[in-house]
């Protein structure tokens, strides 16, 4: 479990191809201190296992449904990636709750800078968009943010200057892709409604 709170900008030091997986090396001096082979870390978002360690490295293996559901798959030697360790119990909550399972993939439409902070205009597959409200929460390549506007196939959301600093948001381009998750208490209140709700909010009333 994680909070979307991103400890550091990584970066992606080998990429190996295996056919339908791929093998990725990873530097980040920060969320591998202490880590042990079979931990989680987050990586922009993807919760991954960590397969050997060393010189604050680690590797990770991802098969081929988390390369065509997420954008790890165009990642590439010298790629940053924002990091993050799962939360430790009793630890502080310092986002929202989330599983590191990546729902689907939007792209980056437009910025907006202003003197402080810059709106982030981000499409929103349809299939995800239900889940998606103002005021509410999403993660993008692993970082917790507050919906600002959510329209039926996009939103928006607001980056302060440390966001743009420390995380991969700062340096997305129109075009880009990002991981989406949505936040999962929404999708259990779907499930908890009945198997009618979902349909009933894709069918046009008659």
């Amino acid at each position: 479990m994680f909070t979307g709170i991103v400890e550091e900008l990584g970066e992606v030091t080998a990429v190996e191809k295996l056919g339908d997986a791929s093998r990725f090396r990873l530097r980040g001096p920060v969320v591998t201190e202490g880590a042990r082979h079979g931990d989680s870390i987050a990586v922009n978002g993807v919760c991954l296992t960590v397969v050997d360690l060393g010189g604050h490295e680690f590797t990770a293996d991802v098969m081929a449904e988390t390369l065509n559901r997420s954008s790890l798959g165009a990642l590439t030697t010298g790629s940053r990636v924002n990091l993050e360790r799962p939360m430790a119990l009793g630890g502080r909550l310092g986002g929202h709750i989330v599983q590191g399972h990546v729902d689907g993939t939007g792209r980056v439409l437009e910025r907006t800078p202003s003197e402080h902070w810059e709106i982030v205009k981000v499409s929103l597959p349809e299939a995800l968009s239900r889940y998606v409200v103002e005021k509410g929460s999403i993660t993008v390549d692993g970082v917790s943010l507050t919906v600002v506007d959510a329209g039926a196939d996009f939103f928006t959301i607001s980056l302060i200057p440390t966001t743009l600093a420390l995380t991969t948001l700062g340096f997305k381009q129109p075009g880009d892709p990002v991981n989406l998750e949505v936040d999962v208490l929404a999708k259990y209140v779907e499930r908890m409604l009945g198997p009618n709700a979902a349909a009933q909010h894709r069918e046009p009333s008659a």
